[in-house]
């Protein structure tokens, strides 16, 4: 990773690249899951390489559902569809309503680790959906 200091700061670790999902990211992410896959709710740590952003994305459900996020090291972007960006550090929550379009990930200049966790909820399925644009992104500040 080269970045000792988030290396540290990144106490659950990176995991393993996530290829599984690379098709829904600009940029390497990471992925180590801290409970099963199976459990209710999950937990995984996910880190983002500098610049690595999710694409806009909904946690469908129609009851219960939608995610948190609670941040661990480095810094980072949140954004509803409509809104302003948020500004993440480690320390921030993010709630994150079922059937809300966002998307969220490292600044340019910083690795970024959040725990995701998803919210049980009847009929639950993510839809992923186009990429943030690289000019949307850019206006960042």
């Amino acid at each position: 990773m080269g970045d000792t200091a988030f290396d540290t700061e990144n106490i659950f670790g990176k995991g393993e690249e996530n290829t599984a999902f690379a098709q829904f990211f600009e940029g390497r992410s990471y992925l180590r899951p801290l409970t099963s896959p199976k459990s209710k709710p999950f937990f995984a740590n996910v880190t983002f390489e500098p610049g690595c952003r999710n694409h806009w994305h909904v946690h469908r459900a129609e009851k219960g559902g939608g995610q948190i996020l609670l941040c661990v090291a480095g810094s980072g972007w949140y954004q509803e569809w409509g809104k302003p960006a948020k500004s993440l550090l480690p320390g921030d929550v993010v709630e994150i309503p079922a059937n809300v379009k966002h998307w969220h990930g490292a600044k340019k200049d910083s690795w970024f680790s959040h725990i995701a966790v998803e919210i049980p909820g009847e009929k639950a399925a993510n839809e992923w959906l186009e990429a943030v644009s690289q000019n949307e992104y850019d206006s960042l500040q």
